[in-house]
């Protein structure tokens, strides 16, 4: 079966990521037994790494390049922002435990659209958060195989992501 629209494909990979300075290091790896799932042609994922796979069928292998500006991005300061400590508040009380450095939490802005930013620093002014993805300013390698094709069902393609094991549970 080819990889095409609203097909659901399982990915097998190994993510290496270069910052320009030291070269291509190892990130992650998604392994055969667990792949990672996305419903193709809906934007899942990078476009470069979609379109390489596009027509493929289940063992294609494949290596592709993506650079920062067609990944995450380029790292962006004005990203970076201080939150008053008030706003991390529940029930009244200071969430000390939720305030570490290094910590990665989920956000919702004012409009309901949802952010994750790590906290890079909590002081007297606040909160000091990051909003970058994690991978900004990186040109990312992917070395992997196609490992599973398989027809959507009407609901997946409905609500435009892949249900069940490795996917969304509803």
């Amino acid at each position: 079966m080819k990889i095409e629209k609203n097909k659901v494909v399982g990915l097998s990979y190994e993510l290496f990521v270069d910052d320009g300075d030291s070269g291509m290091e190892h990130f992650e790896g998604v392994k055969k037994e667990e792949p990672f799932y996305f419903l193709f042609g809906v934007g899942q994922i990078f476009p470069l790494l979609e379109a390489d796979v596009e027509g493929k069928e289940v063992g294609y292998k494949f290596e592709v390049f993506i650079d920062f500006e067609n990944g995450y991005g380029d790292y962006d300061e004005t990203k970076k922002v201080i939150i008053p400590k008030a706003k991390f508040k529940e029930d009244g009380k200071k969430q000390k435990d939720l305030l570490k450095v290094g910590n990665v939490i989920p956000m919702q802005d004012d409009e309901g659209h949802h952010y994750r930013g790590e906290i890079l620093k909590v002081d007297y002014k606040g909160v000091h958060m990051d909003f970058n993805p994690p991978l900004a300013g990186f040109d990312l390698l992917f070395k992997g195989e196609v490992v599973e094709v398989r027809d959507a069902d009407p609901e997946e393609i409905e609500h435009g992501h892949v249900h069940g094991p490795g996917g969304h549970q509803h």
